[in-house]
């Protein structure tokens, strides 16, 4: 499934209904930033009933469980490539926090839920797993910057952890300024410049 493009070819296999259902999920969250998402609007927005909803998804809950699961399809697959293809740590920190923002500036309306704004009032679990996919995020760069001495006999300037942390921090922090500004202040603009500020201090 590819939320971040539409169907344009004629020999591109027409999306199912489940996966209609899912990208105008999407749209919503694009374009109504802010705006309550109940199955009604979302149901007017496919052109289908709130019942043909619910023979897809049992609820509005399992739709954006369905959403997270793609987030994390999509970025934790494109980290194993970057570690299968990258020897360098600082490359490789390089590389995934790229891979993130790009990721995110591709899909502006499931990245709000990485903010954890569309959530509140859903279940917890939901919360619980967007959380759940930051801190993986993060373990994969402490344990690059931790194998670093080892693996390239060279010592990094800062605490594991702590530089771990600040990567994630960053990235996060841009993902949060590209939702609240409507999508208009891009993650990756001046990314390659502000990069070389980051690996000047920690590698």
């Amino acid at each position: 499934m590819s939320i971040e493009q539409t169907v344009s070819s004629e020999e591109q296999k027409k999306p199912s209904r489940k996966e209609q259902i899912l990208q105008s999920l999407a749209t919503i969250l694009e374009q109504s930033p802010g705006g309550r998402i109940t199955t009604a609007g979302l149901a007017k927005h496919v052109g289908v009933s709130e019942a043909a909803l619910y023979r897809h998804f049992p609820s509005k809950a399992k739709m954006f469980e369905e959403l997270i699961e793609f987030i994390e399809n999509s970025i934790f697959s494109r980290i194993t490539r970057v570690m299968n293809e990258e020897i360098d740590a600082e490359k490789r920190c390089e590389k995934i926090l790229g891979l993130i923002l790009t990721f995110c500036e591709r899909n502006p309306g499931i990245t709000r839920i990485l903010t954890g704004d569309p959530l509140a009032g859903e279940t917890e679990r939901l919360r619980k797993r967007v959380t759940q996919l930051f801190d993986r995020i993060e373990t994969q760069l402490r344990q690059i910057i931790r194998e670093m001495p080892i693996r390239e006999h060279q010592k990094t300037s800062t605490d594991p952890v702590i530089a771990a942390n600040l990567l994630l921090s960053l990235a996060e922090g841009r993902i949060g300024q590209y939702v609240r500004s409507d999508f208009e202040r891009k993650p990756t603009t001046e990314w390659d410049a502000q990069w070389q500020v980051v690996r000047e201090g920690l590698f």
